[in-house]
């Protein structure tokens, strides 16, 4: 037998993503992660975890991915890491838990738990020493580094882009016709493992046509084009995989997805959505494969823009992103997104058989990116 390190996924759930203040507004993030966690565990069946790596950004901090394995049942021997690469951060702990798997073997879970929910406010401290200003995130850079909010750099990213409004509103349309008719056909239900008070999606909308988005008002700048309806929402949610050697998966056999190329990159932090780029290039690369090869797209839709603005670069059409629906209408759980395009991966090629190759991308705040290759397990 050939040996082939490459890390094998074999099992990928998700939590509901519900929208901050909605039925899941209750739930801290150890609540929303842990099932996630404990069913991704379930894979393993009598052999120990080794490691477990979450995404993460909102805290409440004292690492997160130790806090969610414990309440997930996990043994107190297993390792716990939290990764913070803003909105890239599950797809980046998927990297890394690659990385550890290919060259350590054993059993990894990674993913990413957030709770926009419960998140703590947070205060800067003023010079007497007295709790300040209430902030609601960290500095994306240090001082004398542009430091847009996300909102802001997708504006200036379509201004420079030539992306119009129409645009924009036709593209969130239909992720959320396509997100709205997948729901109602069941192809999320196998991938959701149900939390208190959510057993699916709480956003999608099937009536948000082009006509009902063109009322929305810009949502940064008085010129922008840039609304609340062609952007992803505030969200809570969890997304893991688990994750095994290549040699061990081909001795046991069954499902699963191979991943074949990962990376993570910078890039311009005035221009943080087209993180996913240069990432793509990499992960492609090290797969040795090509847009040609890819089966199925999964971007996190954070800005209708974005993607579009990426499909212009990449030489992908803009209707193969997000085949059953992404971010703009399932939602934007940060620390989990990236994750959860892993999800849709395996259960578009693994569950559905919809091909045999895929790609997930994600950008991040500060100017991040990060990809993953894979290869359904024939």
């Amino acid at each position: 037998m050939t040996s082939d390190p490459r890390p094998v996924v074999v099992a990928a759930v998700r939590s509901p993503i519900g929208t901050s203040g909605g039925r899941m507004r209750d739930l801290t993030v150890e609540a929303v992660g842990a099932p996630v966690v404990a069913s991704a565990a379930m894979a393993a069946a009598d052999e120990p975890v080794d490691h477990l790596i979450l995404g993460n950004c909102m805290g409440p901090g004292g690492n997160v991915a130790r806090v969610v394995g414990l309440a997930a049942g996990l043994p107190e021997s297993v390792s716990a890491v939290t990764v913070d690469q803003q909105c890239s951060s599950g797809l980046a702990a998927v990297a890394m838990a690659a990385d550890l798997v290919s060259a350590r073997g054993g059993w990894v879970i990674a993913g990413g738990a957030e709770s926009a929910s419960t998140a703590p406010v947070r205060h800067w401290r003023a010079s007497d020493g007295t709790a300040g200003k209430a902030y609601e995130r960290a500095p994306f850079t240090p001082s004398g580094w542009p430091d847009p909010d996300m909102g802001v750099a997708a504006d200036r990213l379509a201004r420079e882009r030539g992306i119009d409004r129409a645009r924009q509103d036709a593209y969130a349309a239909r992720s959320h016709a396509r997100a709205a008719q997948s729901q109602a056909e069941g192809l999320f239900v196998d991938e959701i493992v149900a939390v208190p008070g959510l057993e699916q999606d709480e956003r999608p909308r099937s009536g948000l046509s082009v006509e009902r988005l063109a009322r929305f008002p810009s949502a940064f700048s008085a010129d922008g084009t840039v609304t609340a309806g062609n952007s992803c929402g505030v969200n809570d949610g969890a997304a893991a995989v688990a994750m095994m050697h290549g040699d061990e998966h081909a001795r046991r056999g069954g499902l699963g997805l191979r991943l074949l190329g990962w990376a993570t990159c910078g890039v311009d932090p005035q221009l943080p959505g087209l993180g996913v780029v240069p990432a793509t290039h990499a992960a492609l690369r090290t797969a040795g494969l090509d847009w040609a090869d890819m089966d199925v797209i999964e971007f996190n839709e954070a800005f209708a823009c974005q993607m579009l603005a990426a499909a212009d670069e990449l030489p992908i059409s803009e209707r193969r992103i997000c085949a059953q629906g992404g971010a703009l209408a399932l939602g934007h759980p940060w620390g989990a997104s990236g994750a959860v395009l892993m999800v849709r991966l395996f259960s578009q090629l693994v569950r559905q058989e919809r091909g045999r190759y895929g790609i997930a991308a994600i950008a991040g705040g500060g100017g991040q990116g990060a990809a993953v290759v894979v290869e359904r397990c024939q």
